[in-house]
């Protein structure tokens, strides 16, 4: 399993990184199987440094933030003018309703909306497969709703926090993962609202408790420094741990 950081921005694009978006790419029946979590505000022109947009084969959306989902409306262009007039549906999980969020992003009526394009799917309770991988999403704590997803494949264990408060139900996601790939959008100090975000530090506290083996920090606000993120973070974990950065890749 490899993963690409394709933006890392938190709540809305930086001048160097688009909002949330990450490729997942795994061998499946002789080729590659390319998967994307979140697909956020500006994120869908660097995507095409690494892929052809033709080459997606499934989308997870965390929940339906704009810096998590937005640019699916590009990508609904690109499949209903550009693609070849055989492609199927591209397989669209989220939370429930996606399907009239993403239709009012882009002022299309509710039926079809982009049905056409998207073959959308609500998140199931039990783990499911998507190409070569095993996806469980696990509700979290956000002000609307919102999952993180742990995704499996040949042994190896990636976690995704999405956006996420303090909450036991990211350890479960992240137990035993080789990486644990967790939002860090508030430093220590400040008065940070509830159930809403984490700081590096209760990222790294997650990863602990979960027994990851290497913490991936991202969502980091352009207003926010991440080295004062980092900073936090690194008394609370014993292992690896990273900022996100665009472009960078992690072998599993």
């Amino acid at each position: 399993m490899r993963l690409t950081v394709i933006g890392m921005s938190g709540s809305y694009p930086s001048a160097d990184s688009p909002a949330s978006c990450y490729l997942v790419e795994a061998g499946h029946d002789g080729r590659t199987f390319r998967l994307l979590l979140d697909l956020g505000s500006g994120s869908l022109g660097p995507l095409q440094r690494y892929i052809d947009l033709a080459d997606i084969d499934a989308v997870l959306l965390s929940h339906l933030h704009a810096d998590h989902c937005l640019d699916m409306c590009g990508l609904y262009v690109a499949r209903r003018y550009y693609a070849p007039a055989e492609a199927p549906p591209i397989p669209v999980y989220g939370p429930t309703g996606t399907p009239g969020r993403l239709a009012r992003a882009y002022d299309l009526p509710p039926s079809p909306g982009m049905t056409a394009e998207f073959d959308f799917q609500q998140f199931p309770e039990a783990p499911f497969s998507v190409g070569p991988f095993t996806v469980t999403a696990t509700r979290v704590v956000h002000p609307v709703a919102a999952f993180a997803l742990r995704i499996e494949s040949r042994g190896s264990t990636l976690a995704y926090s999405g956006d996420s408060g303090s909450c036991d139900a990211l350890t479960k996601v992240a137990r035993s993962a080789d990486l644990f790939l967790c939002e860090a959008s508030f430093v220590e100090g400040a008065d940070n609202p509830p159930d809403l975000h984490l700081t590096g530090k209760q990222a790294a506290e997650h990863a602990t408790r979960a027994g990851a083996a290497r913490l991936v920090l991202t969502h980091v606000p352009p207003a926010v420094d991440p080295q004062r993120v980092l900073d936090d973070a690194r008394p609370a974990f014993d292992g690896q741990i990273d900022l996100a950065a665009t472009g960078a890749t992690y072998s599993l």
